[in-house]
């Protein structure tokens, strides 16, 4: 008997690899979502750009020739508005400001000029071109992030002003002629002791536009603010020109600065006065006292008679006023005496008048006055300041005023002058008429004039950096005096 053996059908079976199916099929699960995600994405894009842009076509539509939502400019939205609008708005808001003027004024002379001429305001056009291009670029990207921008926060324009400043410089031009200064340089020509041609160097001036141009251009914030009109007022400036050649440079002496000036007036003086006066200061003029030395008036003036050039005119000659040669020739001391004064300059030798002369009277009280005569009675100082003082007369023609300037190096000191105190007053003699057969029966000649008698005092302090050089007082002690006349009796 055969024995047939079963085989087990487990052990006939080749396994499969299910873990490499599963994956696969797993895979290819991925592979189809992805896609089917990716198209969808694709699609939905594809919509959101289709819907996107149907709606920004149809913003578009909306706001042709308009203003997009939420352009702002300062602070106003002009969202919807078109360009005219908003030139209209700006250009109502100028209409309002060209109402505005600007005064621009140097001491009593002025010059007005108006917002509108010189175009102060906004710039409509500019404004209204650039809101409406808010958002209308060529990048259309860059268009709709602007235009959500704008709708949703607003997008704000900056306002664009306009200021047109060429008209100034002709509303000036009036102003320009009184106020302009040229520059002078120095002159100095110095020979043989003494200094014959000297001008010290002065600074000129003119108006400073550019200034007057900026405190215009700083009121317009003020002026577009505002919803009146005004009426701006602007100091005129003035800037400083600088000679080329100033003092300094044109001497060695150490001349550059003005210590002090002296002035009297000789109007109503007969011609040979006048001219006994201008030959005296030419002979002052130009008068170089060195560090130390004492300046004797006498001494640089020279004789004073017939012989040196003078003609005769009425001077004080014992206890009389009668014609002398040299006539005139005391208004100069005088004038150089308050130059002195006003200097600081320690005072060696001076002398009043016998009697007040009104001359001396004419711009001054009575007390500031020097008498001399050669060559006995003179008038001196003492140059203390270590640097040379160049002493210069200038006389005005038409006014008839003389005036003394000294020149040297300023050492600080400061000098004050008080206004002369009168203690007392003697009243004028009688008239005293007395017969002249020289002249014909009947004339009147006038030679002398009457003056009340007077004590007077003033008194000079000089300081320098708070140390007193000098306090001191000046008398002066005029004598009454009495008016003659000739009576003709030829």
């Amino acid at each position: 008997m055969s024995i047939i053996r079963k085989k087990n059908k487990t052990q006939d079976v080749i396994p499969q690899d299910n873990s490499q199916q599963i994956i696969k099929k797993k895979h290819n699960i991925f592979t189809l979502s992805a896609k089917i995600i990716f198209w969808f994405s694709v699609g939905a894009i594809l919509g959101i750009l289709l819907v996107t842009s149907i709606i920004y076509i149809l913003f578009q539509q909306l706001y042709t020739n308009r203003i997009y939502p939420g352009v702002m400019i300062n602070g106003v939205n002009f969202g919807g508005k078109t360009q005219n609008e908003v030139r209209n708005y700006f250009n109502e808001k100028n209409a309002v400001m060209w109402k505005n003027k600007f005064t621009l004024t140097y001491n009593d002379t002025t010059a007005t000029i108006s917002a509108k001429s010189l175009n102060i305001g906004y710039d409509a056009n500019l404004l209204a071109v650039g809101a409406y291009s808010i958002g209308r670029s060529k990048d259309p990207l860059s268009n709709l992030s602007i235009i959500l921008q704008a709708y949703v926060n607003g997008v704000t324009f900056n306002s664009q002003k306009t200021y047109n400043d060429e008209k100034i410089h002709a509303i000036l031009l009036p102003v320009e002629k009184e106020v302009y200064l040229a520059p002078v340089d120095a002159i100095f020509t110095f020979a043989n002791g003494r200094v014959s041609a000297f001008r010290p160097s002065a600074d000129g001036q003119q108006i400073d536009e550019a200034k007057i141009k900026q405190e215009i251009a700083n009121k317009i914030t003020y002026l577009i603010g505002s919803s009146t009109s005004n009426n701006y007022t602007i100091p005129i400036t003035v800037s400083t020109l600088k000679p080329k050649l100033t003092t300094d440079k044109v001497n060695n002496l150490g001349i550059t600065d003005l210590l002090g000036q002296g002035e009297s007036q000789f109007q109503g003086s007969i011609d040979s006065r006048i001219y006994n006066i201008e030959l005296a200061a030419s002979r002052i003029n130009g008068a170089l006292v060195a560090p130390g030395d004492t300046f004797s008036f006498d001494q640089t003036l020279g004789d004073v008679t017939s012989f040196t050039g003078y003609k005769q005119a009425y001077v004080i000659q014992n206890g009389k006023t009668v014609l002398g040669d040299g006539g005139g020739v005391c208004q100069v001391s005088t004038t150089v005496f308050r130059a002195i004064l006003n200097s600081g300059l320690p005072v060696v030798e001076r002398h009043a008048h016998a009697y007040r002369v009104e001359y001396y009277e004419e711009d001054s009280p009575p007390g500031i006055d020097a008498t001399i005569y050669v060559p006995t009675v003179d008038l001196k100082f003492k140059n203390d300041t270590g640097h040379y003082i160049l002493i210069q007369t200038a006389i005005d023609p038409v006014n008839l005023k003389l005036t003394v300037s000294f020149y040297g190096t300023s050492d600080g000191r400061i000098a004050t002058v008080s206004t002369p105190v009168i203690t007392s007053q003697t009243p004028a003699p009688p008239a005293l008429y007395q017969n002249d057969p020289s002249l014909p029966k009947g004339t009147v000649k006038q030679t002398d004039f009457s003056a009340n008698g007077a004590n007077v005092y003033f008194t000079r302090k000089v300081v320098r950096n708070g140390v007193v050089l000098i306090n001191e007082t000046f008398t002066s002690n005029y004598q009454p005096w009495q008016a003659v006349f000739e009576v003709g009796t030829g």
